[in-house]
């Protein structure tokens, strides 16, 4: 493996299989509400649900490619899928933003194995950490009600 000194390979390693993992379980919850959105805002709805699946499939990529850069191999494993049955618009993006923090987790996970040590890696982390900042705030700035300043997430039983 080519990381600097003073990283734990293997923990590195087993941070970037995760985010992989991860990833491509969002290839997958996307599509699979892109297919349970009904009702008026289905197009658009659709429309964006399936950028998300894209996104994440180029998430994935990366990771993988990270993965292989290091001289490892990625994972075959896809990340935890739940079919909680609840396909209203809001409930799929609560789950959606669910998603979105605990691949931010992982992306922090990782610059915090990295920061100070490898500015190839870190980078990468910090990359993608701003990305899925971005995608958090757009599904909370969703689950708003019309008019609603505070976020989502600050507001009381959320």
């Amino acid at each position: 493996m080519t990381t600097s000194k003073g990283i734990d390979d293997a923990k590195v390693v087993k941070i970037l299989n995760r985010i992989l993992e991860e990833e491509l379980a969002g290839v997958v919850r996307y599509t699979h509400y892109s297919f349970m959105i009904f009702g008026y805002n289905r197009i658009p709805i659709v429309s964006w649900v399936r950028s998300e699946a894209s996104t994440s499939l180029g998430h994935a990529y990366q990771a993988g490619e990270m993965l292989t850069h290091l001289g490892e191999h990625p994972s075959l494993t896809i990340g935890q899928l739940l079919e909680t049955h609840k396909h209203d618009i809001s409930e799929i993006l609560k789950e959606s933003l669910e998603a979105e923090r605990t691949a931010l987790n992982l992306y922090k996970e990782l610059l915090e194995e990295v920061q100070g040590r490898s500015i190839f890696l870190e980078e990468y982390a910090r990359k993608l950490i701003v990305e899925e900042e971005m995608h958090a705030g757009e599904v909370d700035k969703m689950l708003r009600n019309p008019g609603a300043i505070k976020t989502f997430s600050s507001t009381p039983d959320h």
